[in-house]
């Protein structure tokens, strides 16, 4: 169920605001409305968290090496950074501490070194495109020319196409230095004085580089040297993970509470003078609000009298942004892991369908997988996952207990259907074939009856969910006129079922013709379970008092109001997709089968064994993902939007240490 709350407002003096606000952190029950401060300590505060979370994320991709073994030798960057300087200058800025002092430094050391790193590999990169520029030349040293040129003998690097040397003129004095089938490098001679020689437009000048080529090798291997070293301080800093994710922790908080110490509001509505007076006496007041459990409110009233708090307690309104906390069972409980991990929380007014949830998504889940030994499979990893836990005296998770809950559904739906590895028929035992339910079993001799059969169960799932959705909507608006829109919508669905059934399952089976109850043909039961679902759902929809109002309000939105229909139809055929699903699962189980079968006879059976193992271990793994999409969806979707569920809620989070 989704817990009561009660709006609060806290009024305390200015001068006791931060004892006050640190009191009712450590009584963690209040969630606070979202606030957004402005201080110079904030700013302080996020600025320190920043620097940690760069340090952290620059490191946190970063793998060990196999049989990686630290030197114990430390990089330059490390052995001259600062440290007494840079704790200098944070704790000039506010006051810090001896934790986090400690990963400040660590930060500061992976992020110089990360700098150093980037600029380090630039200069390697530069001095080998300047080497690999120059290799054709072998050993290039700029002062051999420099000094050369003050003798007055000019040397001018050239690279020509080989094709093209012949253009040079016969009185041009070249030394040729080497030559490839593409191009031929020289040495233009000229002395002092003499007239600028002429060379064909396909010679281009190849420039000297400021270090010798002897110099930049040297370079590049002490700049290798040095990059190893920082590579292995970067490898010896994953250590400081840890550490640095607590500080980060701890300035989280901080954060929150000085984010809300800076926002909460003082004395508005006064003048400067009044707000100056209220202030010179100690008597200017702030508040914050925000929402408590209603059970809960006993422990506030106690809180506030003793820290001798003003204390102010009001229903939500309907403007108010109340958070939402669920109150469940541990069974119904089971279900937390997924929609913590699908995000989807219920608005405080919406439904809290956790419940609901949990059972469909169960049965989804055993559909969709399909197979009996794949259900044994996931079994036995919750029951080891759970015996794990009791061994190490650890807490048993609620998401190991639902990986049993959901694999115990799929050996169910598989010994209904009789599907064990997809495997056929006439391979499983008979013990196994007489548990299976003849209707939707796999060893019904009838293939199209059986079809027929899986695809009714589908859509008879998609009425039973749907209805449940429209009842709750009837019994939450009972006191109003507005439940018989939701009455009507019932009505609506269970006439477009038969439609469905019908046009997707067998138009003889399901004819309109054929005589339902009373000896009344199916028709006009249809037909009228569609005029007068649709007309109540038209008129009593949008009902708040005024039943014109509320046919106006489906008059404007006619387009809409006809489209539902077609929606009603197509959220039942959606359904389908929980057959379709496991078909596709139950050929690739059959197709692994037959592929691995030749080599289980043969020599070969070492790597049929492993083609098993592989193929239905993958097609375990897609049939997971066909849960998240398919499984997932009728839950969030169909069954929440015949609910005019949207999700819209965020969570409890009360402000705590």
């Amino acid at each position: 169920m989704i817990v009561s709350m009660k709006k609060v407002s806290l009024v305390v003096l200015n001068r006791y605001k931060e004892k006050s606000l640190k009191s009712l952190r450590k009584l963690g029950l209040v969630h606070l409305e979202t606030l957004e401060g402005s201080s110079e300590e904030l700013s302080r505060v996020r600025a320190l968290y920043d620097r940690l979370s760069t340090a952290k994320t620059s490191i946190h991709d970063l793998k060990l090496p196999k049989n990686y073994k630290s030197t114990g030798k430390r990089s330059a960057i490390v052995e001259n950074l600062d440290r007494d300087a840079i704790l200098s200058a944070y704790e000039e800025k506010g006051e810090i501490s001896e934790g986090l002092k400690k990963a400040l430094l660590q930060a500061e050391e992976i992020l110089a070194l990360q700098e150093a790193k980037k600029e380090i590999g630039e200069d390697i990169q530069l001095a080998r495109k300047e080497l690999d520029r120059l290799a054709a030349w072998g050993g290039v040293n700029p002062k051999d020319f420099a000094y050369l040129e003050e003798k007055g003998i000019g040397l001018t690097m050239y690279e020509i196409p080989s094709a093209a040397l012949k253009k040079i003129p016969d009185e041009t004095t070249i030394l040729q230095v080497n030559a490839d089938k593409n191009a031929t490098r020289f040495l233009l001679l000229q002395f002092a004085g003499e007239e600028k020689a002429e060379l064909p437009p396909e010679a281009f000048k190849i420039a000297l580089g400021e270090e010798s080529t002897q110099s930049l090798e040297k370079e590049l291997a002490e700049k290798n040297k040095a990059l190893l070293l920082i590579q292995n301080d970067l490898y010896e800093a994953l250590q400081y993970l840890p550490n640095l994710s607590e500080e980060m922790q701890n300035l989280s908080k901080a954060i929150e509470f000085e984010n809300i110490y800076a926002a909460m509001p003082q004395d508005e509505g006064l003048d400067a003078v009044e707000t100056a007076v209220l202030q010179s006496e100690n008597r200017a007041l702030t508040w914050i609000t925000g929402f408590i459990p209603t059970e809960d409110i006993e422990a506030l009233r106690s809180f506030a009298q003793k820290e001798k708090i003003a204390l102010m307690i009001s229903d939500p309104s309907e403007e108010d942004n109340v958070p939402t906390k669920l109150k469940n069972n541990k069974v119904v409980s089971l279900i937390y892991p997924v929609t913590d991990f699908l995000g989807t929380v219920p608005g405080y007014r919406e439904y809290d369908i956790s419940g609901w949830f949990l059972l469909f998504f169960s049965i989804f889940f055993g559909m969709i997988f399909g197979d009996g030994g794949y259900g044994i499979l996931i079994v036995l990893t919750g029951l080891g996952l759970i015996l794990h836990s009791k061994i190490k005296g650890k807490k048993i998770e609620p998401m190991i207990i639902l990986v049993a809950l959901l694999g115990f559904s799929t050996v169910v739906w598989g010994t209904l259907t009789c599907t064990w590895f997809g495997l056929e028929v006439s391979q499983i035992p008979a013990w196994l074939v007489n548990l299976s339910w003849e209707p939707i079993s796999n060893a019904n001799p009838n293939e199209e009856l059986l079809k027929q059969n899986i695809k009714i169960f589908c859509f008879a799932l998609a009425l039973v969910q749907l209805s449940i959705a429209h009842l709750k909507g009837i019994f939450a608006n009972i006191k109003s006129l507005k439940f018989l829109g939701e009455l009507g919508s019932l009505i609506l669905l269970w006439g477009v079922f038969y439609v469905v059934l019908n046009i997707v399952v067998d138009k003889e089976r399901f004819a309109f013709d054929a005589v339902l109850f009373g000896g009344y043909e199916a028709m006009p039961i249809v037909l009228s379970a569609i005029g007068i679902g649709f007309a109540m759902s038209f008129i009593f929809a949008n009902y708040e008092g005024n039943i014109f109002a509320s046919i106006m309000a489906s008059v404007k939105d006619i387009i809409s109001v006809l489209l539902g229909v077609v929606n009603v139809f197509s959220d039942i055929v959606s359904y389908i997709r929980l057959w379709a699903v496991a078909l596709a699962g139950s050929a690739i189980a059959a197709t692994i089968n037959t592929m691995a079968g030749p080599a289980l006879g043969s020599a070969l059976m070492f790597l049929g064994i492993l083609l098993l193992i592989f193929g239905h271990g993958l097609n375990m793994v897609l049939n997971v993902l066909s849960v998240l999409v398919h499984g997932v969806r009728l839950n969030t979707l169909e069954f929440t939007g015949h609910l005019g569920m949207s999700w819209s809620g965020h969570s409890y989070k009360p402000f705590s240490e």
